[in-house]
């Protein structure tokens, strides 16, 4: 299991939601986003959503499954986007 702090730098909202449900379905590992006390599926856009992550803020990425390293990279390079 891979559990790293990210802080979000692009925009957020419905774009980063598809961006990064996008790029999480390639991967066969879990991943999940806690940003304050919500927890989000990476691979569901609604739940990226839900969590009401904020640009400038710190979310924590975990990554649990046969690519952990390689989905954690991706994700954390989309979380990272301006």
């Amino acid at each position: 299991m891979i559990s790293e702090e990210v802080v979000v730098r692009g925009t957020t909202g419905l774009h980063l939601a598809g961006d990064l449900c996008r790029e999480a379905k390639k991967f066969r590992s879990s991943i999940t986003i806690d940003y304050k006390d919500n927890t989000a599926n990476a691979k569901s856009v609604l739940s990226v959503i839900a969590t009401g992550m904020e640009q400038g803020e710190a979310v924590t990425l975990i990554c649990e499954g046969p690519d952990e390293k390689e989905a954690a990279e991706e994700i954390r390079k989309v979380l990272e986007r301006i």
